[in-house]
């Protein structure tokens, strides 16, 4: 094939010849930018809100603006939220995770077909964390799915736009049901209080609800769904706003009221702490072209589902060439310990991965600095035949990070997650390449 003699001219030492797009690996370093904030992108019901409670910066995430940072870098920055949310509670303006919401007689085999996972094992008012393929098996998205009712599911999307796809998927009209966004507007409180907060404030049969559980309630009167989920590692929350548009401030002004008594800060969602948990970010880890195989997702495409689904032949296919050591793609993601001065913000660039011979061989997608295990961690991709635990990499990072200029740090592949998570078990599945679910 003509695509797998191709190189891409960005960065042509790594190895991108599978991807018709490949990731944009040319380094530019910080770029001085305003975010202009007009009418193309939406503001979500909690955007006020954030402004009013510190947020200085944000990113576009579902095209919606998403706050990214409230504690200034002279007050600490990053760092400083990190400790809030390890050491006491923390609330997250989440309003960019849409919520999808097919419902209808239909709704469970229409499920089932777009997701990997068995659909009909969910029970009503539990939730999974799921991924949806396209027919080459490229994951489209890694929501975590919420089963209402026996004929209703929302689906809390990541960075991509699972409306379009899903309405386009039943068009025809191949199944009875209804796909619309609705307005629904998450928030997480999050960190090792917040079962004590959410507990204050709802009551306490809020400790009954088991991981992925979701329970109907109110806050300050007004309807919301509350599920023991999260983007952290941590314990937490998340709390899903009916009626958003009307009912925003009292959620947020009745979360912060009790949260108070709590130390509750307001701060961006935490991904300093879901690298250390292993907690893969769409967009950033992977996207439409990368297989669950590449990224350790192998539990989340279950042999034991008889059912058909979209993707299906191919992640088959894909996975068969695995087990027979033909590995059908250039790049695997794996976690990495390495050095340098502490990494203690967003990278701007996918920093580069070489060999021990120094030549350019992956990148880095993921960076932050583990104050539990005094060194920089991160997620990166790498040749499959440099992904054993304990192989030698150096990555070249900014000067500003370097510990001689000039040149790359030590590097050494490691096992995910860094840091133990408060359900370890949900988790720790990733690790193991072709592990499957039970389901």
């Amino acid at each position: 094939m003509v695509q797998q003699n191709r190189s891409h001219p960005n960065v042509p030492g790594v190895d991108q010849s599978d991807r018709i797009v490949p990731t944009n690996l040319r380094q530019s370093g910080p770029t001085p930018v305003q975010l202009l904030i007009s009418t193309r992108v939406r503001k979500s019901p909690f955007w006020h809100l954030s402004i009013e409670a510190g947020a200085w910066r944000a990113t576009v995430y579902n095209r919606m603006y998403h706050p990214r940072g409230y504690v200034k870098p002279e007050d600490g920055g990053a760092m400083a939220e990190y400790r809030a949310l390890v050491n006491g509670v923390t609330l997250w303006n989440v309003a960019v995770e849409r919520q999808i919401r097919v419902k209808g007689p239909d709704a469970e085999d229409f499920v089932n077909t777009v997701i990997t996972r068995d659909a009909t094992r969910i029970k009503p008012m539990r939730g999974k964390y799921c991924i949806l393929c396209n027919d080459k098996g490229g994951i489209l998205n890694d929501p975590v799915l919420l089963r209402l009712g026996r004929d209703e599911f929302w689906f809390s999307v990541s960075d991509s736009d699972l409306l379009l796809w899903l309405q386009g998927v039943n068009t025809p009209r191949r199944w009875n049901v209804e796909i619309e966004e609705i307005d629904v507007a998450p928030l997480q409180v999050q960190g090792p209080l917040s079962e004590d907060l959410m507990a204050d404030l709802i009551g306490e049969e809020l400790r009954d609800i088991p991981y992925y559980g979701l329970m109907e309630t109110e806050i300050e009167g007004c309807p919301v769904v509350v599920s023991q989920t999260g983007f952290s590692g941590e314990k937490g929350y998340e709390v899903y706003v009916r009626d958003a548009s009307r009912t925003a401030e009292a959620v947020w002004y009745g979360l912060r009221g009790v949260g108070a008594r709590y130390g509750l800060r307001v701060i961006a969602p935490a991904h300093h702490r879901r690298i250390a948990a292993g907690i893969l970010s769409w967009g950033q880890d992977m996207d439409a072209e990368t297989s669950p195989f590449q990224v350790n997702l192998a539990y989340q495409v279950p042999r034991k589902k008889t059912a058909d689904y979209i993707g299906k032949a191919a992640l088959e296919k894909q996975r068969e060439q695995i087990e027979a050591g033909d590995y059908p793609f250039s790049l695997k993601l794996v976690g990495l310990k390495m050095g340098g001065q502490p990494i203690i913000d967003y990278a701007p660039d996918f920093w580069l991965i070489c060999d021990e011979s120094g030549i350019r061989c992956g990148y880095v997608t993921s960076p932050w600095w583990s104050p539990e295990l005094e060194t920089n961690i991160a997620l990166g991709y790498v040749p499959w035949g440099k992904t054993a635990i304990g192989t030698r990499l150096h990555v070249e990072l900014p000067e500003s990070y370097c510990e001689i200029a000039g040149q790359p740090v030590d590097a050494i592949v490691s096992e995910v997650p860094f840091v133990a998570s408060e359900h370890p078990s949900a988790r720790e599945q990733a690790k193991i390449i072709g592990q499957d679910s039970s389901d």
